[in-house]
């Protein structure tokens, strides 16, 4: 017999523990969790549709007829009781009297404007125009053949604007002279005054130089 099989039979077996069964702890009663609702979100704003581009409007064909034609177009659309038949003298009284009435309303709407034009101030005085003076002349006598008329001769020289010359023009009229003073030559004063004639604007004031 070998030593291994000598050691095996003199050590003592150890006895086996007896497995006891283990009691399972009754599983506890789940109670049911009751589930808080969760807090609803604030429901959101449903956002507007982007709005169709409004269509262009179209041209109103009423806005190229005379203001007259489109009113009258206004007034047939709006609705209208026929009243009784009226004879020609009737309309005509009725047309006076709405005229009449028309007349007087405009005169008080006059009357409301001036009173608040007058109230807002004195405003400006109107200029005061003076008489203008009488044109005078000086020039010599070319003719006295008429009766209690004379041709005047009036030199003018001045100084053309553009040459920087002397330019000399003469121009006559006639004028009145109810003494015949004034002889061919002589150097007269006239001023303008009403028409006295068909031609005569002017009249002799006084005789400056008798011709030599």
């Amino acid at each position: 017999m070998s030593d291994e099989t000598k050691n095996e039979s003199t050590e003592p077996e150890e006895p086996q523990a007896e497995e006891t069964p283990v009691e399972e702890a009754p599983a506890a009663e789940e109670t049911p969790v009751e589930e808080t609702p969760a807090e609803e979100a604030p429901a959101e704003k449903p956002t507007p549709a982007p709005a169709a581009a409004a269509p262009a409007a179209e041209p109103d064909p009423e806005d190229d007829l005379p203001w007259k034609q489109r009113r009258r177009l206004q007034r047939s659309r709006r609705p209208h009781q026929a009243g009784p038949a009226l004879s020609p003298e009737e309309r005509a009284a009725k047309r006076a009297t709405e005229r009449a009435t028309k007349a007087k309303g405009r005169r008080k709407e006059r009357t409301v404007a001036k009173t608040k034009k007058s109230a807002a101030g004195p405003g400006t005085q109107p200029a005061e125009r003076d008489a203008n003076a009488a044109k005078v002349r000086q020039g010599i006598v070319v003719s006295n053949k008429g009766d209690k008329s004379i041709t005047v001769r009036i030199d003018i020289a001045r100084r053309h604007p553009t040459y920087e010359k002397i330019v000399r023009r003469s121009r006559t009229l006639h004028a009145h002279d109810e003494r015949n003073e004034a002889g061919e030559g002589d150097v007269v004063r006239v001023v303008e005054t009403r028409p006295l004639s068909k031609t005569k604007r002017w009249r002799l004031v006084d005789v400056v130089e008798k011709a030599r």
